[in-house]
């Protein structure tokens, strides 16, 4: 009797598992942006553009960044689960829904690394409150660039004299905003209510006090006066994820970038928070690309450090994966 060969495609409830831990990843507002098919050989990744926002996001951006997240997510747990993914980026151009199409091949040996930041997916969370400067910093810095290098991105971390002029790119956003009823109503709509399967939840918001001691914060609703953390002001390292061009595919390569960076500093240790309402505006594009001091496109602001204490907001709602996975085998 001739050897049984492997499965050519992870069976139901593996897909299931990978597309649900993929689901944990970031996204603009946690809006959720991605729609996923599996046709019984490839996973296709589809943005929903009916959750685009309008406002914060015209040209789709954040949706595309946040649809990138979640597909580095995917493979990466497909890796824990020895799947080794080919990505077919932006694979039909006739249909710009269609951002990423997957197939599958066994992969006995994946790398210790990706059991980490697998592991990662499930306890990484957006930490908006001042953090400790990062211990270990350059042996994670090294690992850190080469894993965004992949994606054709640089991480261009700043120096401390760049806080205060990217505080004041912080506030200049928010005021230039906040007669923006259109950009007011969509914030509004997607952050600060409890028990929904999107958005971002008042848990993980932080006080108007809290807010100021950061420095680098995307203004939004504030559920009221606190002061976790005493007085500890913010001494997280600032970066800069950098990429060549203004496209759809730099976008997404973006945003798998940025899905890989969390990972490794969460299982690193460090706690993390991803900034993009300072590149919304020509403005702060424009101090960003004189701060990392060579040519690209400024994406996503990125702080790293280390939470002083045990305080990790309750994890953000996620919608139900039958809401997002389409099975049509």
């Amino acid at each position: 009797m001739s050897e049984q060969s492997p499965p050519r495609v992870p069976d139901p409830p593996t897909i299931r598992a990978a597309v649900g831990l993929g689901c944990r990843a970031p996204s603009i507002h946690n809006t959720q942006p991605w729609r996923w098919v599996f046709d019984g050989t490839w996973l296709h990744l589809f943005r929903d553009t009916d959750r685009q926002l309008t406002a914060a996001d015209p040209h789709g951006r954040q949706a595309v960044m946040s649809c990138g997240a979640a597909l580095q997510h995917v493979r990466t747990a497909f890796a824990s689960y020895y799947w080794r993914t080919d990505v077919t980026r932006l694979p039909d151009l006739n249909r710009p829904g269609l951002l990423a199409t997957l197939e599958f091949r066994p992969w006995p040996d994946p790398p210790t690394a990706v059991f980490r930041r697998a592991e990662a997916i499930e306890y990484r969370y957006t930490d908006r409150l001042p953090m400790a400067e990062p211990s270990g910093w350059a042996s994670v810095r090294a690992t850190l660039d080469d894993l965004v290098s992949a994606y054709e991105l640089t991480l261009d971390v700043l120096d401390e004299d760049a806080r205060a002029r990217l505080s004041v790119a912080s506030e200049q956003s928010g005021a230039l905003r906040r007669y923006d009823m259109e950009y007011q109503t969509e914030i509004r709509w997607w952050a600060g209510h409890p028990d929904t399967p999107e958005g971002v939840p008042p848990s993980a918001l932080v006080s108007e006090s809290e807010a100021a001691r950061v420095g680098v914060a995307r203004t939004f609703p504030r559920p009221g006066p606190a002061a976790r953390r005493g007085d500890l002001r913010d001494h997280a390292r600032l970066a800069v994820l950098t990429a060549t061009s203004e496209t759809p595919l730099s976008w997404l390569h973006t945003g798998e970038a940025l899905s890989a960076a969390l990972l490794e500093c969460t299982a690193s240790g460090f706690s993390t928070c991803a900034l993009t309402h300072i590149t919304e505006l020509t403005a702060g594009r424009r101090l960003l690309s004189s701060l990392i001091g060579h040519p690209g496109v400024p994406q996503v602001v990125l702080r790293i450090g280390v939470a002083p204490d045990d305080h990790r907001p309750p994890p953000t709602p996620r919608r139900p994966l039958a809401d997002v996975l389409t099975m049509t085998t």
